[in-house]
Formats: C-alpha cells, structure tokens, sequence
C-alpha cells in the first residue's frame, strides 16, 4: 500500500497495529506537540494510535509526493477545542517503509492542548511523560 494511503487509512481505523504496519522497526515520530522525538515502531505507533482517537473527524485535504517524501495537508477536528490544521511529512527508507514523520499543528492554543491530552493518556505507558506539553 502506497505511504499516504497507509497512513490516511491507519487514522480513519484508530488503531495502533494500523500504523505500525507501514512503519520501519526504527522509526522515527517528530512532531509540533511534542518536547522531544519519539523512536520505534512500538512506541510510534502507540503514540499515533492515542492521537487518532481524539480526533472527532480527520480531514485530508492536499497530499503530493516527491521522491521518498509523501506532504499531507490535513484539518480536524478535537472535541471542545478549536479546529487543528496541520501537515504530515511522510520519509520512506529504500524498502518503502516509512522511516521519518513529522508533524506540524497548528493553532498554538489547539496544539497545546492536544499535546497536554496525549500526555495524560499515554501516563503509564512506555512513553516518557516529559515528551508533552503540560498545563502546570
């Protein structure tokens, strides 16, 4: 499956094991809400899969592709907050498995937000709690 579908797919599922598929064993997650990246296809995958379920609706808007780089425009919409935009920055590795994401939100006030929501629910998990925003 194409990079772009995969990932596309892997949001409208919500699932974990959606995005891990697609990913290479050292993947690397790094993203606007976060304070540091995230590393390997577990971890990423947990991370992206928590994400994709506080999304109400995705929305992907514009998508083009140069070379092993795959650019996702996208809105959505996070239930009491203000509606996110952002784009994806998709990096395949020479097997086709995507190597790199990067992540950009915006606005500020729903990035923020975002990020302090992931960290509560990712608390406990083998994701580093010091990785997010928080309001404290």
């Amino acid at each position: 499956m194409e990079t772009k579908q995969a990932w596309t797919g892997a949001f409208e599922s919500k699932k974990s094991d959606a995005f891990a598929d697609s990913f290479a064993d050292d993947v690397v997650l790094e993203a606007a809400v976060l304070r540091k990246p995230i590393t390997g296809r577990a971890n990423v995958a947990l991370v992206l899969g928590t994400a994709s379920k506080l999304y109400e609706s995705v929305t992907f808007t514009h998508e083009t592709t140069n070379g092993a780089r795959s650019y996702l425009e996208w809105e959505a919409i996070m239930p009491g907050e203000p509606p996110l935009h952002g784009c994806t920055i998709l990096v395949r590795d020479e097997a086709g498995k995507t190597a790199k994401a990067i992540i950009q939100h915006r606005p500020l006030d729903g990035l923020l937000a975002f990020s302090a929501k992931m960290g509560e629910l990712l608390a406990g998990s083998s994701i580093d709690p010091d990785s997010f925003y928080r309001k404290d």
